[in-house]
């Protein structure tokens, strides 16, 4: 049917030159319905129920031996066999499994270890933290009432059909290995759904319940070479096409925007259907609500109008996967290899009815189905995802980013109303559709972002030659700031570095206003002269080592120049010269 999962793993691999590259994997997991006779229904919830049995056995046998979790998964499972299945080299294993379970397949088992394990690892975890935080708070002298994690209680784990549990697999069809109540049969069954897709690698199916059908949950990995990072895309190559979308409560439900790397606007689409999805929620809460009116009271710990609800769960769940399959396609349609949307992730309804108060909660749900539903998609087709902040993409003017006046038709062109179609920039005379303009936003800052990391440059350290001596003494306090001949100043080195591409001229580009700080006064050391303290044992720093330094001067010149200083003279070489002069 859908794909709903996804995960990523980079590996390395060796090519046919013996180059090692670095290749991804993405993981999705594909469904497909069951098609079976009624009575084979309990047999597959017979084998759901020994699954989870087994499971558990082999979670308490973990706990009673925890040194089995700092082992490999390897290593784990023939641990944990050794400890439980009785075999001609091991007839009297310690906690034997056929105490539970008699004539239980291998690869069964295995697969039953392997979610023991999960569960293990998963629960230690939460432990180790839950006693970190509990020294902490005590060290601290504050009180800690937070409980400490527990163990499962109750098992509903998914059967996983290692092979050899299943055989005879076609596009329709499979047959696999069940536990009937009594004993294990082989059984035939037909599915449909999405097929599988050609040339990825198939993992292990599971055996799903949802609801009061059986459904096949099937792997599939597909191997790539790992893009590049986003900072690599948008700085060295100027053509990288990115995707910005703009994720909306009602009307079109998002806007794509395609743009490269260096500003050029290629194309634009719009998904609709917010409207739509709003208008069903909106019926199904109100629908909930005239029933709890009606019925006066809700019982503590069920659930009331489980049609109801499920109804919605299921429409908000695929209209999610279509809207995110239709931005990853448009992407892919444009040849986009970054995806950008907004950061939403501190979004609260407003005050209202509870069921536009309702429906508005579900709305932000949607957009945060969106994002992680067309991250994994895109993943999976080679396309990097990012997001970037909210903050007023949707005022902000892409064009010049001066605040925008949105209206709508037939109203004045001037304020904000949130939500209407139209914008306006008066002071660059754009106009067009908002959430366009919005979702144009979001990639610039997407390129900025990146831009503006490349050209800050960290300042360089100073010398040794330029820091200050720590001898006692104040006598190199007092000399005269004096140019070695062939080195530059600093401020010649790392003051008017206003280049092309620097941060000075990407700013003005950008519309915001450059430094209004005014240049120093005066010039800096230069790299080649360190000060050096008269009468010294040890000679300047400079010379010792071994940069060109300029002659040393006299207590007289120094009186000269701070003297020619303070009536406003003309240069410090006509000066010296002028001493020599006098000399």
């Amino acid at each position: 049917m859908t794909i709903f999962h996804a995960q990523k793993k980079k590996t390395r691999l060796s090519s046919t030159e013996g180059i090692r590259e670095t290749m991804a994997k993405a993981t999705i997991t594909i469904r497909q319905g069951l098609q079976y006779q009624p009575h084979q229904a309990s047999w597959f919830a017979a084998t759901a129920a020994l699954f989870n049995r087994v499971a558990a056995f082999y979670f308490e046998v973990i706990q009673a031996h925890e040194k089995v979790l700092e082992l490999s998964s390897k290593e784990a499972l023939t641990a944990l066999e050794q400890l439980t299945h009785r075999t001609r080299a091991n007839p009297h294993p310690v906690m034997p499994l056929s105490e539970i379970a008699q004539e239980v397949p291998a690869m069964f088992r295995r697969a039953a270890i392997h979610a023991a394990l999960g569960s293990a690892h998963s629960f230690s975890a939460h432990l180790k933290q839950w006693r970190a935080r509990k020294e902490k708070a005590e060290a601290k002298g504050k009180k800690f009432t937070e409980r400490p994690p527990v163990p499962p209680r109750t098992w509903n784990k998914s059967a996983t059909l290692y092979a050899g549990m299943w055989k005879g697999r076609t596009a329709s069809s499979l047959v696999i290995k069940v536990w009937t109540g009594t004993f294990w049969s082989w059984l035939k069954v037909r599915f449909t759904g999405r097929e599988l897709p050609a040339g990825d690698v198939l993992g292990s199916p599971s055996l799903v319940r949802h609801g009061n059908r059986w459904w096949l949950h099937t792997p599939v990995e597909k191997q790539f070479t790992t893009p590049p990072k986003i900072a690599q895309q948008v700085t060295a190559n100027l053509e990288t096409k990115i995707c910005a979308v703009d994720l909306n409560l009602d009307g079109p439900i998002a806007v794509c925007t395609v743009q490269t790397a260096e500003g050029t606007i290629l194309s634009t689409r719009f998904i609709g259907g917010g409207r739509e999805i709003a208008d069903f929620r909106k019926r199904q809460l109100g629908r909930i609500a005239g029933n709890r009116n009606r019925t006066g009271l809700i019982v503590e710990g069920e659930q009331d109008n489980v049609a109801l609800w499920r109804k919605i769960r299921t429409r908000d769940e695929e209209f999610a996967h279509l809207v995110s399959r239709r931005i990853v396609d448009f992407a892919q349609e444009q040849g986009a290899t970054i995806l950008v949307f907004e950061h939403l992730s501190k979004l609260r309804p407003e005050k209202g009815r509870y069921s536009r108060r309702g429906n508005r909660k579900r709305a932000f749900w949607m957009k945060g189905r969106i994002f992680r539903y067309a991250k994994y998609k895109a993943w999976h087709e080679g396309i990097i995802t990012s997001r970037v902040s909210p903050r007023n993409t949707s005022r902000e003017c892409a064009r010049c980013h001066a605040p925008i006046a949105r209206y709508a038709e037939g109203q004045l062109e001037e304020g904000y109303t949130p939500g209407v179609p139209l914008m306006l920039c008066k002071e660059c005379d754009l106009r067009g559709h908002a959430d366009r303009n919005a979702s144009l936003v979001i990639g610039q800052r997407l390129i900025t972002r990146y831009h503006e990391k490349q050209t800050q440059e960290k300042p360089l350290a100073p010398l040794a030659t330029e820091r200050e001596s720590k001898d006692s003494g104040v006598g190199g306090s007092h000399e005269p700031e004096t140019e070695a001949v062939g080195h530059s100043s600093l401020s010649e080195r790392h003051g008017p570095s206003n280049g092309h591409g620097t941060a000075h001229e990407r700013a003005e580009t950008d519309g915001s206003p450059r430094s209004d700080m005014p240049p120093p006064l005066r010039c800096s050391p230069s790299w080649g002269y360190a000060p050096s303290t008269p009468n010294s044992a040890y000679g300047s720093v400079s010379e010792a080592a071994g940069l060109k330094t300029s002659r040393s001067v006299t207590q007289a010149e120094v009186h000269l120049v701070m003297s020619q200083r303070a009536s406003g003279s003309t240069k410090v070489a006509q000066r010296n010269g002028g001493s020599h002069a006098t000399a």
